[in-house]
């Protein structure tokens, strides 16, 4: 979804303005721009954010949930469901920010902070062993030190096993 040059420049402006001790004249500001293009998703998105900034989970989710049915794609697409995930996990709705957050790890497999945040919320959800697998597998697929290499193997070993028990535990 590309943004004109004027409301990407306009997004930019509430970012710089932003006062996250005081969010609502940025929520002012998304509601605003939202108003003056109704519906846009990535308006959508950013209301939802300013929302999840000043700590009005709730709030902000309606606004993720219109911005994912709006038909996000890209960077901007993963930003809001890791967003969202977290918002959730956040609220305590563990199984709905796995679901958001899973989907996320699948269509952006690459995202190291998407793994992050799955880990952190299978961690709350009481699924240490997966969360341990997860951040595991991260380490793995991104440190490239020898010290970390040399044990490849026995660390991708100890993250199946991890998952596996989880599994069992979970009955998934």
């Amino acid at each position: 979804m590309a943004l004109t040059p004027e409301l990407e420049a306009a997004i930019k402006q509430g970012y710089e303005r932003r006062d996250r001790d005081n969010m609502q004249p940025t929520i002012d500001y998304f509601h605003e721009l939202l108003n003056a293009h109704p519906d846009d998703p990535v308006l959508l998105y950013e209301v939802a954010g300013a929302y999840d900034t000043a700590g009005q989970e709730e709030q902000a989710c309606g606004f993720y949930e219109r911005a994912l049915d709006g038909g996000l794609d890209g960077d901007i697409l993963r930003r809001c469901l890791l967003q969202y995930g977290s918002t959730l996990r956040n609220l305590e709705r563990y199984d709905q920010s796995l679901t958001v957050l899973q989907r996320a790890r699948d269509e952006f497999p690459e995202s190291d902070s998407v793994r992050l945040f799955l880990a952190l919320s299978l961690h709350a959800a009481a699924r240490s062993d997966a969360a341990v697998a997860e951040l595991l597998e991260l380490a793995v697929d991104s440190i490239r030190a020898p010290e970390v290499t040399r044990y490849e193997a026995a660390l991708r070993g100890n993250a199946a096993y991890l998952t596996d028990l989880d599994r069992e535990k979970s009955g998934s």
